[in-house]
């Protein structure tokens, strides 16, 4: 992990954990997870968004503003409405994507759910989805959400990551052993 990176992830995790305990001890966890939903959403959707938090243009008086809107607009939380405030006034928003990843965690954490990554050649059928959950839960004894993509240059399968576990079951990843092996050979 480069210095920035986890110097962003530190801040986050600091921010995450106050947040989180403070929604838990709120009973409030539920809309906390509607919150990072949707402002996981929000931040893809919206460049403007990901400017305001990056962007060292704004000064933070703006960005306190701004990020106070967006709460109100979006109808966020009292515990991450008063985070994010916090972080914008000690100019620290650059960390809300990590704060969002830390706190989709520590939630699926508390329900006993784990996250996979599934990287598709195409499109999976909503039957498949929960097929492959349902397999994922029965190995891993835990509840399963998956993370779906689509990459075309897979060519056909797919690619799992659940937890410190990766599953390559892509033709791409296929051809590229083959073609290993013939280098070997001659």
């Amino acid at each position: 992990m480069s210095e920035p990176a986890s110097i962003s992830a530190a801040i986050a995790g600091r921010y995450a954990t106050a947040i989180f305990e403070l929604a838990r001890e709120g009973k409030a966890l539920a809309a906390l997870e509607k919150d990072v939903d949707a402002l996981v959403a929000a931040l893809g959707e919206s460049p403007e968004l990901r400017d305001l938090i990056s962007s060292p243009l704004y000064s933070r008086e703006d960005q306190g503003k701004a990020i106070g809107a967006v709460v109100a607009k979006m109808g966020l939380s009292a515990s991450l409405a008063n985070g994010l405030s916090l972080m914008a006034q000690k100019r620290r928003l650059f960390a809300l994507p990590q704060l969002l990843k830390a706190l989709a965690d520590a939630i699926a954490e508390e329900k006993g759910e784990v996250t996979a990554d599934v990287t598709s050649a195409s499109a999976l059928s909503q039957e498949q989805a929960d097929k492959l959950a349902a397999a994922l839960a029965k190995q891993s004894g835990k509840s399963v959400k998956l993370n779906i993509a689509v990459d075309e240059d897979l060519i056909g399968g797919m690619i799992v990551k659940l937890g410190s576990r990766m599953i390559d079951t892509s033709v791409k990843s296929k051809l590229a052993s083959l073609r290993n092996a013939m280098k070997e050979v001659g």
